[in-house]
């Protein structure tokens, strides 16, 4: 199942971007996946929000917030072109979730981590892509 993280120094988000941004990245990477939207597959997008105290975050060049989105997919969820789409996507959730410019895109970062097959588990059991893949298709699978 998807799941993605999103670290930035506190009070770079604004408030309304700070109230929305978790939802509207777990959507963006349901359809970017390709899953279905129904609340089974929503409720499996996980998405994390983790603020940095002030000061935890620099470079060698200035203080201005940086934004970290971490992507952990099952490994073959996502093709190139899905992958270079989630990235755009994801920057501009980003940007606009801080009140930022297009111009500011390099200060965010999206890491896309493929699981290997039979390395994910929920539900007490080892969970496949091709048991995902039944499951959008409404199939049942014996996992």
């Amino acid at each position: 199942m998807p799941m993605i993280r999103l670290t930035v120094p506190a009070g770079a988000l604004t408030e309304e971007g700070r109230g929305s941004v978790q939802r509207e990245l777990a959507a963006v990477l349901l359809r970017w996946e390709g899953a279905p939207d129904t609340a089974f597959f929503r409720a499996q997008a996980w998405s994390y929000l983790v603020e940095l105290p002030e000061g935890a975050q620099r470079t060698a060049e200035d203080d201005a917030p940086r934004f970290l989105v971490e992507v952990t997919v099952p490994q073959g969820a996502l093709s190139e072109r899905r992958k270079a789409g989630l990235v755009e996507e994801v920057t501009r959730t980003i940007l606009s979730a801080a009140g930022l410019t297009p111009d500011d895109a390099l200060r965010v970062w999206v890491l896309v981590h493929e699981q290997p097959d039979g390395t994910w588990g929920a539900g007490g059991a080892v969970i496949r892509h091709a048991d995902l893949v039944a499951l959008a298709k409404g199939q049942r699978t014996d996992a």
